[in-house]
């Protein structure tokens, strides 16, 4: 292997960083280590930083053999897997920029970033997803090459080209293109929850500087650390590929999840010590413990409690900063021997630092986990601001909030309580938006959120909602709907719930049910009989059941945001159908036009 960069040493003190660079400088020390861990035809591979650094060099130069010039927009259309990274390395290596597209993505979705960010060259991950890049090739947009990731997909035009042949015969001797501060690196579009995507346009040293601020604020040791991140959100959201990117920087492994189906198998494989996950993947752990725990024994159920109590003291010392005393260790290692080395086993063994964001979780779910030995590293951020805010320190972090501002962070509340941010990680603006990006920051320069929230008195930053989402009755009281549906989804047979409210007389609610658990409940426990799903939801004593449930679930909330009626819905909010955005986010516009007949079915009887 030959390295052959242009960054000379100067261009360290005048900050001309690339961020391929600062990720390949680990090259020469970790030469044989692996850097990507992923599956293929079943079977776990790895590339060492070696095969890496030559498989970014052979990418880079296959692009620019297509003409791609520094400052040109590349897209990936991809899933996860190796070829994501090594051509979002490739791209900005040679000063171009990465632009990523969801993979569930719809072809009128993707048209709109081909033709707004002008796209010529683009990587399609499966058959899916090239042939709507072939959809769109044949239409007047400004695509002409595309790039097949795998064998496996069948090229329909002589412009494809799949991924290994078009890089096979290159050269493995990289040239770093030079950029500035103020560069880009990469457009990535906001799956957006209303209205149309925007694309926020992320700097080299955006990235640079946030992959710093972590190091800092956690006081990691990355030439000491031996980590392996599983790679399980969608690289295409800002927090999966930020914290990917880290992981690389640090000169760490990335094992790769292509399949999120396959998570619970997945994890027992790799047994990764660190992946970034949103609250409801541990949500659902939580549910599935409990719901195993209450079907126990009576003796089970009782060691299980007398565990977690252990645990959650240990936990709350830990929290503080304060010693273990010896008979509690002792009964700690009895705790988790008992009960709680089967659930870690769960999730692979070894998960000891998992940054969760992307939504809100509840206390209960962080103060468990907490008690099991797993802890979780509650933060808060956006694609504007290159993901983390703020996070949970290792010690005096505080249950129930997002955290603390990141190294280099400053945050502040503004009007309407919007979180007001700045730092090094905020971006250069939303790419050929001048108007929207105007709108985004204060006189001042302050980056405008569009959450609520506030600030404690230890400087912890709560979140209260989406400033749009945050709901005002007809009796003029306020609603928070995420903490209303957060709670609902923590039971074990809800598994979406949709809060209404706006300027209506009192709560309602749409509610997808877990049909798995409610199948088992309802022949098992109520020895029903039903042809159809629809049919199921619409049995009384199945509506009853709900109705306990919830009652149960909002007992401790105010009258004026208890909800009041609700409906069951048969099947899942779909991805493909707009419902919810890649990241299981729900797109509440679309959702209440689409099930409109049924919520003013909840105001007229």
């Amino acid at each position: 292997m030959s390295y052959l960069y242009t960054l000379k040493k100067e261009d360290f003190f005048t900050h001309k960083m690339n961020v391929t660079q600062t990720i390949l400088e680990n090259c020469p020390y970790r030469k044989h280590a692996p850097a990507l861990h992923f599956k293929e035809n079943n079977q776990w591979k790895s590339y060492s930083w070696e095969e890496f650094h030559d498989l970014i060099a052979q990418t880079a130069n296959a692009l620019k053999e297509l003409g791609v010039v520094p400052g040109e927009n590349v897209a990936i259309f991809a899933d996860n897997m190796p070829q994501w990274i090594i051509t979002d390395l490739a791209i900005i290596s040679i000063g171009a920029v990465t632009v990523p597209i969801y993979a569930t993505s719809t072809s009128e979705q993707a048209k709109y970033i081909i033709d707004e960010a002008q796209i010529k060259v683009a990587l399609a991950g499966n058959q899916k997803q090239y042939d709507r890049l072939i959809e769109l090739y044949a239409q007047e947009t400004p695509l002409e090459h595309i790039i097949a990731a795998k064998k496996s997909v069948k090229l329909k035009s002589k412009f494809s080209h799949y991924f290994d042949d078009w890089i096979k015969d290159q050269s493995k001797e990289l040239t770093i293109f030079p950029r500035e501060n103020d560069d880009v690196a990469s457009i990535i579009y906001t799956s957006g929850t209303t209205g149309e995507p925007k694309g926020a346009i992320l700097t080299h040293q955006n990235f640079i500087n946030v992959f710093d601020s972590h190091i800092r604020f956690f006081n990691f040791s990355p030439e000491k650390q031996k980590e392996n991140s599983l790679a399980f959100l969608p690289l295409t959201h800002v927090f999966e590929r930020c914290w990917t990117l880290f992981v690389l920087y640090c000169g760490w492994e990335v094992s790769i999840s292509e399949d999120p189906k396959e998570i619970a198998q997945t994890l027992k494989e790799v047994k990764p010590t660190t992946m970034c996950s949103v609250p409801r993947f541990f949500q659902k752990i939580y549910i599935a413990v409990n719901e195993k725990i209450e079907n126990s024994s009576i003796i089970a159920r009782k060691m299980f409690r007398w565990s977690i109590s252990v645990g959650s003291r240990v936990s709350e010392l830990k929290r503080t900063g304060k010693k273990i005393p010896p008979f509690l260790a002792f009964r700690y290692l009895l705790a988790k021997k008992l009960a709680f080395k089967k659930v870690k086993e769960q999730v692979g063994g070894n998960l000891w630092f998992m940054p969760v964001g992307g939504a809100s979780i509840t206390p209960d779910i962080t103060r468990f986990f907490d008690a099991i030995g797993i802890h979780l590293t509650v933060g808060y951020g956006l694609t504007e601001t290159t993901a983390t805010v703020t996070a949970f320190p290792f010690v005096n972090y505080k249950h129930g909030t997002a955290g603390q501002p990141m190294t280099g962070v400053q945050i502040k509340i503004g009007e309407d309580d919007e979180i007001l941010v700045k730092g090094n990680g905020i971006f250069k603006g939303y790419y050929k938006k001048e108007e929207e990006t105007r709108k985004a920051f204060t006189e001042d320069g302050w980056f405008k959120t569009g959450d609520a929230g506030v600030i404690d008195k230890e400087g912890n930053l709560v979140i209260v909602d989406r400033i749009k989402d945050l709901m005002k009755t007809s009796n003029g009281k306020y609603i928070t709907p995420q903490l209303i549906e957060n709670l609902l989804t923590n039971d074990n047979y809800i598994q979406q719930a949709v809060i209404i409210g706006d300027d209506k007389p009192y709560v309602t609610a749409l509610l997808v049910p877990n049909f798995e658990a409610l199948k088992t409940y309802a022949e098992e426990k109520l020895n029903l009989k039903f042809k159809s799903l629809e049919e199921l939801i619409n049995i009384q004593k199945i509506k009853d059941f709900y109705t306990e449930r919830i009652n149960a679930i909002q007992v401790h909330l105010a009258g004026f945001e208890q909800i009041k009626k609700f409906r069951l819905l048969p099947t899942d909010f779909s991805m493909e159908l707009g419902e919810i955005t890649p990241t299981l986010k729900v797109r509440r516009k679309i959702v209440f036009e689409k099930f409109n007949y049924l919520i003013e079915d909840m105001y007229i009887h």
